[in-house]
């Protein structure tokens, strides 16, 4: 009897240290998460910035995919920076950086990501156009709309369009079996009325730019339809969170008397609410 107990005590001293010495299950199964893209994607404005990410990308602590991740329990490689377009993707961006799709592989489970603002100068061209011509010709209705036409419209749908369909392409192939979410870009303005002076343009390029802005947004969306890959759409959950809206209900800073360094970007709260978006994505059977 003696001898039968202290047989039953080593099996389960054996038993023990080898699930101490087995990792566990949900190590094992850990979620690789990968964020890409530009300045929305990374946060830029909010923070804290995030430990270890290249200074130059202002990679926000806060942005969506970290929320994501901490929420999920994912294990995030966030590579997203400030300032990137389609062309980022593929070599580093500055010195310092690398090229984002470096971080994908086979083993990526999730990518999430925001891009396209950035090809042609799309957001900064118009707004600083928009801008410039309020101030050189005052009392127009629309003077940017006048002098820029369709000019940043054709090249999206010409150029940005076609570089993002082939860079959702290029990421299902290095990231074979992952979930792969494109965001699109929250509300900047309003329908109509007047965004002065928080965002300096002439009231009838409100609406030239707020098309701008869905032209892009369309053009996201298609890419994502054409490559099998999930789109977020942000527009219907940030209507009436424009940057021309009051503090506490705008999810975007507007240009002047911003409540971060980087305006015209989403705030905490805007990162917060893609962040909701996406999980929403991602669990959704």
């Amino acid at each position: 009897m003696r001898s039968r107990t202290r047989r039953f005590g080593l099996g389960v001293v054996a038993a023990v240290v080898v699930a101490l010495a087995t990792p566990s299950t949900a190590a094992a199964s850990s979620i690789e998460h990968v964020n890409l893209g530009d300045s929305f994607s990374a946060g830029n404005g909010v923070l804290p910035l995030a430990p270890g990410a290249p200074l130059q990308c202002l990679q926000s602590e806060q942005n969506f995919a970290h929320i994501v991740a901490r929420q999920q329990g994912y294990d995030l490689t966030d590579v997203s920076c400030g300032g990137a377009a389609t062309e980022d993707f593929y070599a580093p961006q500055s010195s310092g950086t690398r090229a984002q799709f470096d971080a994908l592989s086979p083993s990526t489970d999730v990518v999430t990501l925001m891009i396209g603002g950035n090809d042609n100068s799309v957001f900064s061209g118009a707004i600083a156009a928009c801008v410039g011509a309020l101030i050189t010709n005052p009392g127009v209705a629309n003077p940017c709309e006048q002098q820029n036409g369709s000019t940043f419209d054709d090249k999206i749908v010409d150029i940005t369009l076609p570089s993002i369909r082939q860079a959702l392409r290029d990421i299902h192939t290095r990231a074979t079996d992952a979930k792969v979410i494109i965001v699109g870009y929250p509300w900047l303005l309003p329908a109509e009325s007047t965004c002065e002076p928080l965002v300096p343009v002439a009231l009838g390029d409100v609406p030239y730019l707020r098309n701008l802005q869905a032209t892009l947004n369309d053009a996201v969306r298609q890419a994502a339809a054409d490559t099998d890959t999930t789109f977020v759409d942000m527009s219907v959950v940030s209507e009436g969170h424009d940057a021309c809206q009051p503090v506490g209900v705008r999810w975007v800073e507007p240009l002047l008397f911003a409540d971060q360094f980087v305006p015209l970007h989403p705030n905490a709260l805007g990162e917060a609410a893609i962040a909701e978006e996406v999980t929403r994505s991602l669990t959704a059977r």
